[in-house]
């Protein structure tokens, strides 16, 4: 099987411009791709390792590059339990553009979150996403489950 790297750059860019549409940030793919990335990363810190592997089975591989890169599988996960928690490690993730990217505001974060995972319902099973919330603490329930329902 050959692998087709214009084909994911392709897929990759389509994927790319409508999540920074529907994260209204206008022509900014850099932020978005910044969001992107720092939420799949957020959520790969928190879940046990086989539910990632699990869950990236699932994306295309443009997704699955996001998701893993600069992965340690063996670095202790933090304890994460509310949802102010979990948007810290977001923020943690985006660097020092977190400033600039999530406005100081728990609510635009939320926002992007929710966006996020709204949009990766094309690609992940809704067992899948199931799955993935049942693991959750409560207080992060709700990030995956108001959005798995059409």
């Amino acid at each position: 099987m050959a692998l087709n790297f214009n084909q994911y750059a392709t897929e990759g860019n389509t994927f790319l411009k409508d999540y920074t549409v529907q994260l209204g940030l206008g022509n900014d793919r850099d932020k978005a791709g910044r969001i992107l990335t720092s939420t799949l990363h957020a959520l790969r810190d928190i879940i046990p390792t086989q539910e990632s592997l699990q869950f990236i089975a699932q994306l295309p591989m443009f997704l699955k590059a996001v998701y893993v890169n600069g992965w340690n599988i063996k670095q202790k996960k933090p304890k994460i339990k509310r949802m102010a928690e979990f948007l810290d490690l977001v923020r943690t993730h985006d660097g020092p553009a977190a400033v600039n990217d999530f406005e100081y505001s728990d609510e635009v974060a939320q926002q992007y979150v929710d966006t996020t995972f709204t949009y990766l319902r094309k690609y992940v099973s809704t067992g899948e996403m199931d799955d993935i919330r049942d693991g959750l603490p409560k207080d992060l329930k709700t990030m995956i489950s108001s959005h798995i329902i059409f």
